[in-house]
């Protein structure tokens, strides 16, 4: 039976180092041109309950932390750029909002097993309905100068390698179909954004 182990090291720790500043472009790019034009909010909103749901599930089935440690730093991130996309849209006071229905969210989550289990059912939807929600911004501006080609790059890649370790460790296949549906879609942003970049910014 072949080792995995190697591998599967490089792709935890190869995910972990590319999430932990995958929102880091995105987050200059915004801040350079003092706008968020083309970067959608429900996209951003409906990454985080994503996020959220899915992190909830994997600590509430105690999966190994290797395969689900860059979620907390990307919330963290999320947090960070939606806190960017408000100040710039001028609705830092909807920011309160969010907040407390994130937190109550996040503590519904885990009150029934049958909780989380629809949540995690739903959450590919609530994950590919940001992804579309992005596209469908794009699409209508076309224009994607504030949005950065690098970030969504970066996060196909994560999803593929998590593809990678989600079959060799768990083999949960909900889990599986997400990161599948994720890489599709992250890829589809990723070449739109491309196609939409301004001539004098192809680069971010």
């Amino acid at each position: 039976m072949m080792d995995y182990s190697l591998p599967l090291h490089i792709a935890n720790f190869s995910t972990l180092f590319v999430c932990s500043v995958l929102k880091f472009p995105q987050m200059w790019v915004l801040f350079r041109a003092k706008s968020a034009a083309g970067v959608s909010l429900n996209s951003l909103l409906l990454e985080l309950v994503g996020f959220i749901v899915f992190v909830s599930y994997q600590m509430y089935y105690n999966y190994p932390p290797p395969t689900y440690l860059e979620y907390p730093i990307l919330i963290t991130q999320d947090v960070i750029l939606l806190l960017l996309i408000l100040h710039y849209n001028g609705n830092m006071k909807h920011g309160l909002i969010y907040a407390a229905v994130f937190v109550g969210g996040w503590k519904l989550l885990t009150l029934e097993k049958w909780i989380i289990d629809l949540a995690m059912s739903l959450c590919t939807f609530i994950s590919a309905g940001s992804k579309l929600a992005q596209l469908q911004c794009l699409w209508r501006s076309k224009n994607s100068g504030q949005v950065s080609t690098l970030t969504w790059g970066l996060a196909s890649y994560t999803c593929m390698a998590r593809i990678f370790t989600t079959l060799v460790t768990t083999g949960d296949t909900q889990v599986l179909i997400r990161f599948v549906a994720m890489t599709i879609l992250n890829l589809w942003v990723t070449f739109t954004v491309i196609y939409y970049k301004p001539s004098a910014k192809k680069q971010d």
